[in-house]
């Protein structure tokens, strides 16, 4: 019985919503014609006529407390709606009128997923988050810290910023940013066991050193010290190389030395704490200094020579993901044009359990862009719909977009670059300026890939819900991004700041009317009769049409339908 009873039920809402949506406009005249052909019985003339005596004898008072009223009510309802909004990220107006009222009216209902992200949906609720939720749901609890990662790809001093400082006269480089190289450094290529040792303990204190001069002169006191120490050469050919080419000779240098350390630590690693701390330092430097071979070998030009030994430090040292090397050769193997290879590296690392980056996001974006952009067009796609490729591609920008929202501005060249960092903050604007910096030649280089990116990645901001300390396809977006990114960027630089999502309208409607009303009050308040024949006037003016059509038909139809069915 009670089953019987739900689908009878079932089926007249069904009958409801089918006759609303095709037969509302049809109910609604047969509501005024049936309105005024009774309008005799009714009696609709003569409760006009006493309406308008009533509104013609009301005094000022009552507009100012009418107006003040309808103030205070719409007043109300803003702060509900903004601390609705602020809260939950939509309008409980809209949520109500989509949730209760369309589907009543034919629409379908809208389902909020865990993440708060709204979907339509044909009765059924579907999950935004389908990649990742999984793994994403404990982390939603609470908000990452922003943390500071040193960029894979980070410029030579001397031989890179140092020019652009002499060029511009502008200092490409933060305090903040030098500061967090020098305890990279110290942390990398230091150790306890360096006690004792003088060119080591003037290498502990070189990095520390705010000046570069003093940090050259530390470097060469060194040496005088020890003619093979490794970390000096590092040092030397950082920040006192003038060009690649003599950087990449002191890096030579310092690999052969360091090498030698390294195959020596590693034999008597076992031995103990100090034994094993040095042949960490010793590794360190190994990976660090060869990794900048690879990046010297890629900017003059010999880039198969650095994807083979971007290779061979993946291969000897898998552990040692602090470098971020896979994003070293995701560039070479794209200078290269090699996509198999890059989607071969990203299907490795593009993994949910690892950290993303803009490097991985807009990557695979761009490879599935690559697939469809020549043949892209908006306007097509419009009328056709996207083909399963292009919507592929569509939700890889989406996603890329999602992670890091700064990035289209520089590939699409709406904004200025600048020498990135040597630190980024990942989803921030360093970051996504580094990215851009490097990678801005490979997008154009696939034809279409910009242009599907210009037509697609704002509608990402319209997926995402609000406020940031909700996600879609990832963590929440961090409210810390433009305050760290303010100190890795220089001051000539504007950073950028996460698009921020529009007002829901009814906050706007709820907010003008308030402050229409309000205005009311306050005018019929202190001009009680000029406002009264202003009220006056544009109801007349309001009338008239009314009273205009009113006349017409009842030239045309009959006065009373009582009357005209009695003569039958």
């Amino acid at each position: 019985m009670a089953g019987f009873l739900s689908r009878f039920c079932g089926q007249i809402k069904g009958w409801i919503q089918w006759s609303w949506t095709y037969l509302w406009a049809v109910w609604f005249m047969l509501v005024v014609f049936v309105v005024y052909i009774l309008r005799g019985p009714l009696k609709l003339s003569e409760n006009m006529s006493y309406a308008t005596m009533f509104l013609n004898t009301l005094t000022p008072k009552f507009y100012v407390a009418l107006t003040g009223t309808s103030s205070l009510i719409s007043g109300l309802i803003l702060i509900f709606e903004w601390w609705y909004f602020k809260k939950y990220g939509t309008s409980f107006i809209e949520q109500v009128s989509l949730n209760h009222i369309s589907p009543l009216l034919g629409g379908e209902p809208v389902a909020n997923n865990d993440n708060g992200n709204t979907t339509i949906t044909n009765g059924t609720t579907t999950n935004g988050n389908s990649n990742n939720n999984s793994s994403n749901n404990h982390g939603q609890q609470s908000m990452p810290e922003c943390k500071v990662w040193r960029n894979p790809l980070n410029l030579f001093r001397g031989a890179e910023y140092l020019r652009f400082t002499w060029k511009i006269n502008k200092d490409p480089l933060t305090y903040y940013d030098m500061n967090l190289s020098a305890q990279d450094h110290q942390t990398f290529f230091t150790c306890d066991a360096d006690a004792g040792k003088p060119e080591y303990e003037i290498m502990q204190t070189a990095w520390r050193e705010r000046k570069p001069q003093a940090r050259i002169k530390a470097a060469n006191d060194a040496l005088e010290k020890n003619p093979e120490c490794a970390t000096a050469l590092i040092l030397l050919a950082e920040e006192d190389a003038s060009s690649i080419l003599d950087a990449e000779k002191l890096f030579k240098q310092a690999y052969k030395y360091a090498e030698v350390l390294y195959k020596k630590s590693q034999q008597t690693m076992h031995l103990g704490q100090t034994q094993e701390s040095i042949h960490r330092r010793d590794t360190n430097v190994v990976v660090y200094i060869k990794r900048r071979l690879a990046m010297c070998a890629r900017k003059l030009g010999r880039v198969r020579e650095a994807v083979k030994l971007m290779r061979e430090i993946m291969k000897e040292f898998p552990i040692l993901t602090m470098f971020n090397i896979h994003e070293n050769l995701i560039e070479a193997l794209l200078e290269l044009q090699l996509y198999a290879d890059v989607q071969v590296v990203l299907a490795k690392y593009d993994d949910i359990s690892l950290p993303k980056s803009a490097a991985i996001c807009y990557t695979a974006a761009l490879l599935k862009a690559r697939a469809v952009a020549d043949k892209f067009s908006p306007d097509i796609a419009s009328k056709r719909g996207l083909s399963t490729a292009e919507m592929s591609a569509v939700e890889a920008i989406h996603r890329a977009v999602e992670f890091n929202p700064h990035v289209p501005k520089y590939l699409l060249e709406m904004k200025s670059l600048v020498l990135p960092p040597e630190h980024i903050l990942k989803r921030g604007d360093s970051e996504a300026l580094a990215y851009a910096f490097f990678h801005l030649q490979h997008w154009k280089r696939v034809d279409g890939a910009l242009n599907l990116l210009h037509c697609t990645w704002e509608g990402t901001f319209r997926m995402i819900p609000y406020p940031l300390e909700k996600g879609h396809l990832f963590y929440p977006y961090p409210t810390c991004t433009e305050n760290a990114d303010r100190e890795l960027l220089p001051a000539f630089h504007e950073v950028s700041v996460y698009p921020k999502k529009e007002l829901p309208f009814f906050i706007l409607f709820t907010a003008g009317l308030c402050s229409f009303t309000a205005l009311l009050a306050l005018l019929t308040h202190q001009y009680p009769e000029p406002m009264g024949i202003i009220a006056k006037t544009a109801l007349t003016w309001i009338y008239m049409p009314v009273s205009y059509i009113l006349e017409k038909l009842e030239a045309i139809l009959p006065s009373n339908l009582f009357q005209q069915l009695s003569r039958i």
